[in-house]
């Protein structure tokens, strides 16, 4: 199931202009292709909000967890985690991570976003549209990020059958990024099961880098390495077998 409607010229166009509108509210310079900022920003941009105990971005991190690196993500090395990257089939390219804990999963995408704004609201309301277009149900909910999605979304069986299957979908917008995780399992209805990738997704570090991009355009991933003390489960993500992606965002 696709989650993100892809963008015309005109809405990316729409973007670059609100980009600017935002730029010089602040007197500072859109960022052009190569740009670095100076430094981190002291406060969130406007229209996001702050994230104290993450996800982070990788400007915003001092600490020495180790992390698996995956590209435009790094994962802590929780023991006991799997990692699985969903590859797109005919292109070979990595547009999801999903990691294992505990008996749940979390599926873990990043995206390009606006600078001054976050991309959430609208993509919830899109979930929940595409939900209910497939014959799935929806209903927002608090969450530790703001509102989420609790769902339950049809599922096809080997067997041809279509069973319902509980997902949580969280919405997290940063600078310049958006990352999207997807609970199933204990994790989609019950806090306790969530608790150990909620903690996970809290140590998670999003690398929006410098390029250009438009909006909703996927952050690239690549096959993991894991940095050293991230423990022997981490150590194993390369042997790990891809899968083919389930859909692309």
């Amino acid at each position: 199931m696709s989650i993100f409607r892809r963008r015309s010229a005109r809405d990316d166009e729409a973007a670059e202009a609100t980009t600017a509108e935002g730029a010089e509210d602040t007197g500072a310079a859109p960022e052009g292709p190569g740009e670095v900022p100076a430094s981190a920003p002291s406060a969130a941009p406007r229209g996001l909000s702050p994230r104290p105990q993450g996800p982070f971005d990788v400007t915003e991190v001092a600490d020495e967890l180790p992390r698996v690196d995956l590209g435009a993500l790094r994962l802590p090395g929780v023991p006991g985690m799997e990692l699985r990257l969903e590859v797109e089939d005919g292109t070979r390219r990595v547009v999801a991570a999903t990691v294992a804990l505990a008996g749940s999963t979390a599926q873990l995408q990043a995206f390009a976003a606006p600078r001054t704004q976050g991309i959430w609201g609208e993509v919830r309301d899109e979930i929940a549209a595409s939900l209910a277009g497939s014959g799935g149900v929806s209903q927002e909910v608090p969450g530790p990020y703001g509102t989420e999605l609790v769902a339950q979304v049809p599922t096809r069986l080997p067997d041809g059958r279509v069973v319902a299957s509980p997902a949580r979908f969280v919405g997290v917008d940063g600078p310049r990024w958006f990352l999207r995780a997807v609970l199933s399992g204990p994790a989609a209805v019950d806090a306790e099961a969530a608790a150990p990738l909620e903690a996970l997704l809290r140590g998670a570090v999003v690398v929006r880098g410098s390029e250009a991009m438009a909006p909703r355009d996927l952050l690239p991933l690549r096959l993991p390495q894991a940095p050293p003390g991230a423990g022997p489960q981490a150590a194993q993500q390369q042997e790990q077998q891809e899968q083919p992606a389930q859909g692309e965002a």
